[in-house]
């Protein structure tokens, strides 16, 4: 697939050089160039480019700060290119396909991108995944692909015990680790077996599976307590189908 990308750095020998190995990478097509954050975010949301190669210390709006306002919907794959070693732990944390130090190396930057389009292809597939589930529910996800630093791993939605919200991601929690991935909520229940996975709040989804106990918090509200032993709240437009969908025919008492 062929990569739409946009240059992003305050220094112009810098895009220029990005821009002359660029030419030598196949399969990329250069969209834009921006000098600073704010530039970044307007360039972003008109060309909808496919990989943003970002400095980190710009004038006006950080690149790091640039990457932590974008949303799922809208954000492309992320390599920053920086003079400085200190931010890496940050540039992951933020879920970036890569991380480069200036002055770039053609080698490493031929591998950035080419791990850039493997996320890139597999977020596509999986987005086309769960718009094909949505109208059928006997195609419903079995396996969520989550990125990491490595690559991909497949966490099977049978481990997972309960999702959590977390701003623009999602947390898998399963009984030996937590994963986080891109997605909003709402897209992930069109793809989810509501017989596998419920929704309990807004920001949470538990499987009824592993639901060993029903808290009462008062005005009845609910939290289901899980065989780890979490306690997960159900939002109060939730209380009543969460108590169907468990089998509770007694409604908890308003006080």
């Amino acid at each position: 697939m062929e990569l739409k990308v946009l240059l992003v750095d305050d220094e112009p020998a810098a895009l220029e050089r990005l821009s002359a190995l660029f030419a030598q990478i196949p399969d990329t097509r250069l969209v834009g160039v921006a000098r600073n954050g704010r530039e970044a975010g307007q360039a972003i949301a008109e060309l909808a480019p496919d990989l943003v190669m970002l400095d980190i210390q710009m004038p006006e709006l950080s690149g790091l700060a640039l990457a932590s306002e974008l949303t799922p919907e809208t954000r492309p794959e992320i390599v920053f290119v920086t003079a400085f070693e200190v931010y890496a732990a940050d540039a992951f944390a933020v879920e970036a396909a890569d991380y480069l130090l200036k002055p770039v190396r053609f080698d490493r930057l031929r591998q950035a991108v080419e791990r850039a389009r493997r996320r890139r292809t597999l977020q596509r597939a999986y987005e086309q995944q769960v718009e094909a589930a949505a109208p059928a529910r006997e195609n419903d996800l079995d396996g969520i692909w989550v990125a990491t630093r490595q690559g991909h791993i497949r966490v099977a939605v049978s481990e997972i015990d309960w999702i959590e919200a977390a701003k623009d991601y999602v947390l898998l929690h399963t009984a030996t680790r937590s994963h986080i991935h891109r997605i909003t909520m709402s897209a992930l229940e069109q793809g989810l077996d509501p017989s596998k996975m419920i929704r309990v709040h807004r920001s949470a989804f538990v499987s009824p599976d592993r639901v060993e106990a029903i808290n009462r918090l008062g005005k009845g509200l609910i939290a289901l307590v899980l065989r780890d032993g979490v306690s997960v709240p159900v939002g109060p437009t939730y209380v009543k189908a969460v108590q169907g969908r468990l089998g509770l025919l007694e409604e908890i008492p308003l006080s």
